[in-house]
């Protein structure tokens, strides 16, 4: 068996991989060069090898590599979001597709807290008052915040970052109200009522604070559109750490600057076709402007940003690619026709 690493693995991740694949696996790492992010190889990097791979394994996939690499039956992304994927070359050919669902759940959930956290108490306006020596009065109600105990979120997926979501905000006495793909697996004990597609908008209407935490698939791609903007409260908060283009941007910046909502953070953006490499896994901020607007926190995919969820990823995608090669399914195989 023959297995692509499609970064520019440092000698101990490849040592790492190879310890814990069968004996005999051969393992290959492009010879690391001038580049942005180690994270980011091309098709020129991997063509040579990718033609008799049996596997690949990375966070970044070079346009027409799959193309190129005839012998191809599993792919091990190591990210847990696959909408950057070709889900239909996939499936033509038959390729089998792991995630590292869960690596990043808990950072990524602790990220959403503090963006709730960031806008219900406007830490970033209280912030750039004292660093402009602006000192008012405590009872200014431009610099009033809001009090999270017995408000209402409601959290849009209950997968394993959703559900993170929702038993911290128990900690500080929520309400919390679910919208899943499938309401009749219920929740966890953290979650007062789960609720089916069908029921968004009226969800959205009972909810001080909402977090998107779904995949991006043809369904979901734009949720967040005008009716649903109106279904909220103008008093609620929208957190974004699932995918930018679940929001219709127009709507929201709409919403945003008429005072239909209070605010919205976000840690992942939109993204634009052609505006970038293909291979920068990273979306930018809003053509709009809403990054700028005053009732914004913004931060730039840093939600999984820890020194130990590389790691875990890693990990997580090397026990996938063992399990191939052992001739087992791979734990986290994604549903190619669902797209995660």
């Amino acid at each position: 068996m023959k297995v692509i690493l499609t970064w520019y693995a440092r000698e101990d991740e490849v040592g790492q991989i190879r310890a814990a694949l069968p004996a005999g696996t051969a393992v290959f790492a492009p010879a690391e060069r001038p580049h942005l992010s180690r994270f980011e190889t091309t098709h020129e990097d991997l063509a040579p090898e990718a033609r008799d791979a049996d596997a690949m394994m990375g966070w970044v996939l070079p346009p027409g590599i799959l193309e190129v690499a005839d012998r191809l039956r599993a792919l091990v992304w190591l990210h847990a979001g696959c909408d950057e994927l070709e889900f239909a070359t996939l499936k033509r050919r038959g390729i089998r597709v792991a995630n590292a669902r869960g690596a990043n759940a808990i950072a990524v959930a602790e990220h959403a807290m503090a963006l709730v956290l960031g806008l219900a108490k406007k830490l970033l306006l209280k912030h750039q008052a004292v660093l402009e020596a602006r000192w008012t009065p405590g009872w200014d109600p431009r610099y009033a915040g809001v009090l999270l105990e017995g408000k209402t979120l409601a959290v849009v997926g209950l997968g394993q970052i959703g559900s993170a979501v929702a038993k911290r905000a128990k900690g500080f006495d929520m309400r919390v109200l679910a919208v899943r793909r499938h309401p009749e697996r219920g929740g966890s004990t953290h979650v007062d009522a789960v609720h089916g597609p069908g029921d968004l908008h009226r969800v959205l209407g009972q909810a001080d604070v909402v977090v998107l935490a779904t995949p991006i698939t043809p369904e979901t791609t734009a949720m967040i559109d005008d009716a649903a903007l109106a279904a909220m409260r103008p008093t609620a908060s929208l957190i974004n750490v699932a995918r930018g283009n679940l929001v219709l941007e127009r709507a929201l910046y709409a919403a945003l600057t008429e005072g239909r909502l209070a605010g919205y953070a976000a840690d992942v953006w939109w993204y634009y076709e052609h505006a970038l490499p293909a291979t920068y896994h990273f979306p930018i901020p809003s053509r709009t402007g809403i990054q700028r607007l005053p009732n914004v926190l913004a931060t730039g995919n840093q939600g999984s940003h820890t020194p130990e969820i590389r790691d875990r990823c890693l990990a997580l995608g090397t026990e996938s690619l063992a399990a191939f090669i052992r001739g087992e399914r791979m734990p986290r195989t994604i549903d190619l026709d669902l797209g995660y």
